[in-house]
């Protein structure tokens, strides 16, 4: 099995020698060996289909929460809370063990930890699917969330070890690129199998990808870690994890009580926020810490890991809002859903892969002010949208909102694994993927809980004029759409007048919601504005530390 480590020496790696070639050999040397090299791009396919697992999962289940909704044998009667902690609970553990993942992957093998995490993502993917009532299924999402936290560093680490740092961006952009395939992909496979099948198979479908994954990286794959991991730090893992699960818990459960003021969440989100700067000053202080703190001090990598963070906060909060719109507002039906969030994945994968000939020409601060300010127009465009606008808008709105996060990922995710050194790079992925998904946490709970509460405010005075209406089942009704919508139906022909409200009522919020994304992303766009590098400074990372490669038949140090 090849295995390939973080330092090895330019020898063997196709040097030219001799005469003029020889004084042009430091511009030729490889960080990579010449076997790995040659099959870097059938590698970098098995990534991203490992990646392509975790993204498509997520959006599967965006598509199938108003089936999981209904009551059984068609779905399991989850309540809306119970959609939340669906989602949430994958958050939880992803989000709170992504930086060890990475630190694990940089000291054990980046591909073991790959590996191990597909076969526990496989195995909740089955438990998932058997799942008999709404807490077992918010369980085994935590398994899933396990298995996904030690594959997603982990794919964008091996990728920085099998490619050179010329061929980076590129690879970077077809990475990114394969998010958008897994968006594509995701609803309308789930669609299809929603139509035809329960909706266990919604998770069941990871299996055989897995298997697949599985199987491709055991022959493909090269093993690489830091050659010298220096001592374990546990003390700085605790406080990261303990730091990353207080923090996103209480946002969570801010969104869920639709009020950060709470003592609970108050307490909770404080207290994450105060261990995780007692992480930072314990790292500062001690001789072998788990990430160097100093890196936070290059503006570019600040700046790249904050545009991550406003950017998925902006994203994951409206495309929580826009199932709902899709489906219960408008009536299509979950294919249909799918089918109308192609252009959205369309433009990702038309633009990541080639965004790096933008940043060439433009540098990566043009670049992804513009990116930030088409997503920012976008959430505004969604203004436009009520109950009777044509659809070809919203499918021009998705297109552009594609088109701009294209021309942000790669250039961001460069910044960030270029500024830090080879060996490092699992704990790189894990700092992009964290700031990523607490971003995205945060999102949907504050959006979420914006959105729950002016949809409640707007349609509460409706409720209170339903005659005969309990006042608990009239609480429950103005918890969500949906709730409103099936005391409706049971209302018969009485209740066409309260469905019609609850569309205009969560038009309305949608439209606040929206108006709040775009202002996060306008934020964005000033960070990266003031930040990113322009184009004087050539490619968006800045120079990065390469370490002198040695390398034994083992691959060892």
């Amino acid at each position: 099995m090849a295995r390939t480590s973080d330092s090895s020496s330019g020898a063997g790696a196709g040097i030219p020698s001799g005469g003029a070639s020889a004084a042009a050999a430091p511009a030729a040397v490889r960080h990579v060996p010449e076997h790995i090299h040659r099959r870097r791009w059938a590698i970098l396919a098995v990534l991203m289909l490992s990646l392509l697992i975790v993204v498509l999962d997520n959006s599967i289940l965006n598509v199938a929460m108003k089936t999981i909704a209904t009551p059984a044998p068609t779905g399991l009667g989850a309540s809306q809370s119970q959609l939340e902690w669906a989602i949430n609970s994958y958050t939880l553990v992803f989000a709170g063990l992504l930086f060890t993942a990475g630190l694990l992957g940089d000291r054990l093998g980046r591909k073991k930890v790959l590996l191990t995490g597909l076969v526990i993502f496989g195995l909740g993917s089955v438990l998932a699917a058997v799942s008999a009532s709404p807490g077992q299924l918010i369980t085994f999402r935590a398994v899933m969330g396990l298995g996904g936290a030690l594959v997603m560093p982990a794919t964008l680490a091996i990728l920085m070890n099998v490619f050179e740092r010329d061929e980076q961006p590129k690879a970077i952009g077809i990475w990114a690129g394969g998010v958008g395939l897994a968006i594509a992909i995701g609803p309308i496979a789930g669609g299809l199998l929603l139509d035809h099948f329960w909706w266990g198979s919604v998770f069941l479908v990871n299996v055989p990808i897995v298997l697949i994954a599985l199987t491709a990286m055991m022959i493909l794959v090269p093993d690489s870690r830091d050659p010298r991991p220096g001592r374990l730090d546990p003390v700085g893992v605790l406080l990261s994890v303990v730091g990353l699960v207080l923090l996103v818990y209480g946002i969570i459960k801010g969104g869920q009580l639709a009020d950060f003021t709470d003592p609970q969440v108050l307490g909770t989100v404080l207290g994450g926020l105060l261990v995780l700067t007692g992480f930072v000053l314990y790292e500062k202080r001690i001789d072998h810490p788990s990430i160097d703190i100093g890196y936070f001090r290059k503006p570019a990598f600040s700046a790249a890991v904050a545009a991550i963070a406003l950017v998925f906060f902006a994203l994951m909060g409206v495309t929580f809002f826009m199932v709902f719109y899709i489906q219960s507002v408008r009536g299509f039906t979950p294919l249909q859903a799918g089918l109308l969030l192609l252009p959205l994945a369309a433009a990702q994968m038309i633009f990541a892969p080639r965004a790096r000939h933008v940043v060439d020409r433009f540098g990566a601060r043009a670049v992804c002010t513009v990116g930030m300010l088409l997503v920012a127009a976008t959430m505004s465009g969604f203004l436009t949208l009520d109950i009777r606008t044509p659809i070809w808008v919203l499918e021009v709105l998705f297109f552009v909102q594609g088109t701009g996060m294209a021309h942000i990922m790669p250039p961001v995710t460069v910044s960030i694994m270029q500024s830090l050194p080879r060996e490092k790079a699992g704990s790189g992925s894990a700092l992009n993927n964290t700031f990523r998904q607490v971003g995205g946490t945060l999102g949907v709970a504050v959006l979420g809980s914006l959105l729950s509460t002016s949809y409640r405010n707007g349609i509460q005075g409706t409720l209170d004029a339903v005659p005969g209406l309990p006042p608990g089942a009239r609480q429950a009704a103005g918890e969500s759409i949906e709730a409103t919508l099936g005391v409706a139906e049971k209302l018969g022909p009485a209740g066409r007048q309260l469905a019609a409200a609850a569309d205009d009522a969560f038009v309305h919020a949608m439209h606040v919601t929206a108006l709040g994304s775009a202002g996060v992303a306008l934020v964005g766009a000033l960070v990266v504005g003031l930040f990113l590098p322009g184009r004087a400074a050539g490619r968006p990372a800045g120079p990065a530390r390469e370490t002198p490669r040695e390398t034994s038949p083992a691959g060892r140090p």
